[in-house]
């Protein structure tokens, strides 16, 4: 069903922009939806200084950590639940305390991934150049060869 915006009419109506899936995505390429949660759940900075602090450590437990930030012990654990729930970190009984520990694969396999994209367009934008320097022809429809990990054009 077409999206039309409230409150008119538009001249063309807006469809929804549907991706097929290319089957599984591997550990080395997170697909899209999980890096953007990730992106989602790293934008506070009070969780970015948790990772931080708990990557300097083996183990530190929500109180250590809260007198270390100026948030209480409360909000520390409830961005420690977040992190937890995105498997940024984990949590263990020590005793009688909880102790968290950071899980680094998910950052690195983003990682790795935000490199690839990186080099892609870094690739893509010295062929522009050399055709700019060159004085080439504008590139036609049929030059463009999409690489594995291209999302597809939206017309």
């Amino acid at each position: 069903m077409p999206f039309v915006p409230q409150g008119g009419t538009c001249a063309r109506a807006v469809m929804p922009l549907r991706i097929a899936p290319r089957g599984p995505p591997s550990r080395a390429t997170p697909d899209i939806s999980a890096t953007a949660e990730l992106h989602d759940e790293l934008a506070d900075p009070a969780r970015r200084q948790l990772l931080e602090l708990l990557g300097g450590q083996a183990a530190a437990s929500a109180t250590a950590l809260a007198g270390q930030l100026p948030v209480s012990r409360q909000a520390v654990v409830k961005h420690l639940a977040v992190l937890q729930q995105s498997d940024l970190v984990t949590r263990h009984r020590d005793g009688r305390e909880v102790v968290f520990t950071v899980r680094p694969e998910r950052l690195a396999a983003t990682a790795s991934w935000l490199t690839s994209v990186a080099a892609s367009w870094q690739e893509r934008l010295q062929l522009l150049k050399q055709a700019a320097e060159a004085g080439g022809r504008p590139a036609e429809a049929g030059d463009y060869r999409p690489r594995p990990g291209d999302r597809p054009d939206p017309a």
